[in-house]
């Protein structure tokens, strides 16, 4: 695990993050929400497939996973050639594919590292099994800052999950101390008018290093959200070289895309949020149709 930003990372203008997560053919979630949040967050955006998933915002029909050696080929054909200045982990599936993640990490020593724990389904089903989710565990001792949504904080502290905003910081500070890791507590899954995010570091002089809270956005296209927000704040990290910079950037960006997801009438069920919306609104210039003959 990284202790900072490396040489260059901080400020850096244009950075390079590497996504490494599965897919979603609807564009809303996965390594295509991830590559719409690095570009509209200001960075350039790669990815490697952990798994092709067919499923549309409705729901996940089935998925398929490619051997653990191919999704290795993939991190090396790109670290081998291109400059990484942060990673984003989303959907890894099963425990060799984990394992390959944190060998490749080990040699790589990537500059900063982003986890989103995919471990529990929409419908509350547990999407893991037990050695994958020990494989999982071992993997937060190589990542700078871990993203999990509330049931995913509980399975990682092996509690109950939190019924209030304080108990799931008290979570995030235990997590953090038994791996030596970042937590971003997220607080959608609670009730109430606002929604709370915490940087939480338990190796901190303040555990709880910044709160951000926002209004909560009255919208069903809330499809992708936790891999938009990671990504961007493996994105937002490497520009700026601070975590609460990045939060309070990824919060104002977040919640635009939330106001403006209604806007883009993408399937039936829950749809993405808008990724481009204030990027469109404050650069999209009219095309040149005079231009074209």
């Amino acid at each position: 695990m990284s202790a900072g930003p490396g040489p260059g990372l901080a400020g850096r203008r244009i950075p390079r993050i590497l996504s490494i997560a599965g897919t979603d053919p609807t564009g809303g979630a996965g390594i295509h929400a991830d590559l719409e949040s690095i570009a509209a967050t200001g960075g350039y955006g790669m990815a490697a497939v952990t798994a092709l998933v067919a499923q549309n915002t409705r729901g996940v029909r089935s998925v398929h996973t490619p051997p653990a050696d191919f999704l290795r080929g993939q991190l090396d054909a790109v670290s081998e050639d291109v400059g990484i200045d942060a990673v984003k982990i989303g959907m890894l599936g099963n425990a060799a594919i984990m394992q390959t993640v944190e060998a490749w990490l080990a040699q790589t020593e990537p500059p900063a590292v982003v986890l989103d724990p995919v471990m529990i389904a929409t419908s509350g089903d547990r999407l893991l099994d037990d050695g994958a989710e020990a494989a999982l565990r071992q993997l937060l001792h190589r990542v700078d800052l871990v993203t999990p949504n509330l049931p995913e904080l509980a399975v990682l502290t092996q509690e109950s999950a939190a019924q209030s905003w304080s108990a799931a910081l008290a979570q995030g500070e235990r997590l953090s101390a038994a791996y030596g890791v970042k937590v971003l507590v997220k607080g959608g899954h609670l009730a109430g008018s606002w929604c709370p995010d915490a940087l939480v570091d338990a190796g901190a002089a303040n555990p709880l290093v910044l709160q951000v809270r926002t209004p909560r956005v009255d919208t069903a296209n809330t499809h992708g959200t936790g891999c938009s927000m990671s990504a961007a704040m493996a994105t937002l990290y490497a520009r700026l070289g601070r975590w609460d910079r990045a939060l309070t950037a990824t919060k104002e960006w977040l919640q635009e895309a939330l106001e403006s997801a209604d806007e883009l009438d993408v399937g039936a069920g829950h749809g993405p949020v808008h990724h481009f919306h204030g990027v469109w609104e404050r650069g999209l210039a009219e095309p040149p149709s005079e231009r074209i003959p």
